[in-house]
């Protein structure tokens, strides 16, 4: 499929998007105070780019998203790349991280917001905590995984520590690790609008809720379009990385 097919097909999309949702609130006949329409919606986010409101909780929420995102998966490719070199460290550790993990991020919005106060922080850790698990345990895996031949002919080669981390180790598992960043930014942005919900005053998830406060519905929809869109557009912007990265250290995605 050529650009302008997926072009195409996307548009097709938006448009099924619109008339199902439309056809939606004819069948069920549903006021607007129930399930705004798509036109009121549409007149929402006109209200919300002409004062500036719109691009304002966009701007903080990818502060806080970049933020949290960023310092988790260095952080945990940090942390990875060492416990998997070192497995008795991993073997000792693994049984914690396998108990934590599991715990979804908002789980420890008490704790966060009494330890943290409120505003921007809570959002970046809980951020910090959705991303940090699955880039962690994909690069111990992947460290795990590398062929021992590279090992075999570093130590022919002489290299020592830290050039074999950087020099071989690392350019040898990413292509892996890649994947997990995938995984991990879905996964972020995901709880990213949960911890916004909390105890912050700005951003797209605050947008949600106060509108919701105020019973302006079709601001609550505007809100949930926009962390949707957002959504994709990362996504799509990760997806190019992550091609990029198997096309370079990698075998290239057909």
């Amino acid at each position: 499929m050529n650009k302008w097919q997926k072009i195409l097909m996307g548009l097709a999309s938006f448009i099924l998007f619109i008339g199902i949702w439309q056809l939606i609130i004819i069948i069920g006949d549903y006021e607007e105070a129930l399930l705004p329409s798509p036109a009121a919606v549409g007149q929402g986010i006109v209200t919300l780019i002409e004062d500036g409101t719109l691009l304002i909780h966009i701007k903080i929420s990818l502060m806080r998203f970049v933020i949290g995102y960023v310092s988790a998966v260095i952080l945990a490719i940090l942390l990875g790349l060492i416990f998997g070199r070192i497995k008795w460290l991993w073997a000792l550790l693994n049984p914690i991280v396998q108990l934590i993990r599991p715990v979804a991020p908002i789980a420890w919005a008490p704790f966060i917001v009494l330890w943290f106060g409120i505003g921007d922080i809570p959002a970046i850790v809980i951020i910090f905590i959705a991303a940090f698990f699955p880039v962690l345990l994909s690069t111990v895996t992947a460290v795990n995984q590398i062929d021992s031949r590279y090992l075999k002919i570093a130590q022919n080669l002489e290299i020592k520590q830290p050039q074999l981390m950087y020099k071989i180790i690392f350019p040898a598992a990413f292509p892996s690790i890649a994947h997990s960043l995938h995984i991990a930014l879905g996964t972020a942005w995901i709880f990213l609008v949960s911890g916004e919900m909390i105890g912050a005053q700005s951003g797209l998830g605050y947008l949600i809720i106060d509108s919701r406060n105020a019973l302006d519905l079709d601001l609550v929809l505007a809100g949930i379009l926009f962390i949707g869109i957002i959504g994709l557009l990362l996504d799509s912007a990760i997806s190019l990385f992550e091609r990029w990265i198997q096309k370079f250290w990698g075998k290239p995605i057909a």
